[in-house]
């Protein structure tokens, strides 16, 4: 029986949507050239790829990319409230499979999931690992068909590596989070941005002077705490890592553990990859009108469950704005369900961070494909990669620096006294 060639809400929207890639792409010079490349090269022809990421219009280059390759690329989505559904149907007319609806049920999304692994992949790419989560758990009997994969995320990154040190997983990703023209700039200066972006579209609510409670510092929260404070925020930072504490303190922020930010903080973004950041004690402590949500991966970090235990009544005051009311009177403010908010309220990171993002991921699938053979294990990209991104990066913004003389090389390369 042959497979759907996709599972979207509406075909018809496929016009708006390349419109919106297309002003995407304006902003992603980097994965054009790299598609220029694949496009003569052909890397990928005879490989299929299913990909779990978040169907945007920054997501759509990276699949026309990879495309031009000669990919066979079937998509679906990471989150069920990041999904743009004029996009995916834009991919879906371009003969890209795609599997991905807005606000799918937790049974449609692993249905998704589920029918882009029917395509019995060479190659996965994850946005938190749930692919590769799937192909462990249910899915074996396409272990023996897949070469390697690509990993996004830092949780992801982290659940793979846990995967790895346990001897359980089977064959080799690519941290693709790890690269520096990852994390320093998609982690740090999109998420900052974008997370700003989705709470104000969620609130309307001005920034400035209000108490902005930060859970976590590490590139991800530091990227947002810097963006809050650029907007006025007085900017509190929690955190378990005592290194990336006293980073926060002299950064200028105030540094104190979530039971003292609760009763005098106004918004509360969790940014941790870790559970229950925000739980049942905070909700106790928190004043009237507290606004929380969360920016990382996975909609775990706030306990949502016992937000909803707590209340004795619950609204949606706006859209993406869910109101709690508690025993006391208090009214309690979750933005996204708990989800990606920077994704969940508004439309995530901006494409030119994106870029560098996704050149990543193009380039990472190319070298896992020509090194097929690497051990089960999460590796790193490799350094010529991430300068060459970074190179084609500020060419693109016609910014020049200097250059090495062979005398330097010389002298930065061998042992030498004195001057």
């Amino acid at each position: 029986m042959s497979l759907p060639r996709y599972d979207i809400k509406d075909i018809s929207l496929a016009p708006v949507g390349k419109n919106r890639i297309e002003w995407a792409a304006k902003e992603m010079p980097v994965l054009a050239l790299i598609k220029e490349r694949f496009q003569k090269e052909q890397p990928f022809k005879g490989i299929t790829i299913a990909a779990c990421l978040h169907v945007t219009t920054e997501t759509a280059n990276l699949a026309y990319c990879l495309q031009a390759g000669g990919a066979d690329l079937a998509l679906c989505a990471s989150n069920p409230l990041s999904t743009q559904d004029d996009t995916a149907a834009a991919l879906a007319a371009d003969g890209i499979k795609v599997y991905a609806v807005h606000g799918a049920s937790n049974e449609l999304y692993y249905k998704h999931l589920n029918m882009a692994l029917d395509n019995k992949p060479q190659m996965t790419v994850d946005d938190g690992a749930d692919l590769v989560a799937l192909v462990h758990s249910t899915r074996s009997e396409l272990l023996p068909n897949i070469l390697a994969g690509n990993e996004e995320t830092t949780t992801g990154v982290i659940r793979l590596k846990a995967l790895a040190k346990s001897g359980n997983l089977k064959y080799p990703i690519l941290a693709v989070n790890d690269a520096k023209t990852k994390h320093f700039f998609d982690n740090r200066y999109g998420t900052g941005q974008s997370t700003l972006d989705g709470i104000i579209r969620a609130t309307n609510m001005l920034i400035a002077g209000k108490n902005m409670v930060t859970a976590g510092y590490g590139w991800c929260g530091k990227g947002f705490a810097n963006r809050a404070r650029g907007l006025g925020a007085n900017v509190i930072v929690t955190e378990v890592d005592p290194v990336k504490a006293l980073e926060a303190v002299m950064d200028g922020f105030t540094v104190m553990p979530m039971d003292d930010a609760a009763p005098i903080g106004d918004i509360f973004v969790t940014l941790t990859g870790d559970k229950h950041v925000i739980n049942s004690r905070h909700f106790d402590l928190m004043k009237d009108g507290a606004i929380f949500c969360n920016s990382g991966h996975f909609d775990v970090e706030i306990d949502v469950k016992a937000l909803k235990t707590k209340a004795k009544a619950t609204s949606k005051v706006r859209q993406n704005v869910d109101e709690y009311t508690m025993e006391d009177g208090r009214r309690l403010y979750l933005l996204g369900e708990g989800r990606l908010v920077n994704l969940a309220c508004a439309e995530g990171h901006p494409a030119s961070v994106m870029d560098m993002s996704f050149a990543n991921q193009a380039l990472g699938l190319e070298y896992m494909l020509k090194n097929r053979n690497l051990k089960p294990d999460v590796y790193t990209i490799p350094v010529e990669i991430d300068d060459n991104i970074a190179q084609l990066k500020l060419d693109s913004m016609k910014v020049k620096i200097d250059v090495l003389t062979d005398e330097q090389i010389l002298y930065l390369s061998s042992w030498q006294e004195g001057t």
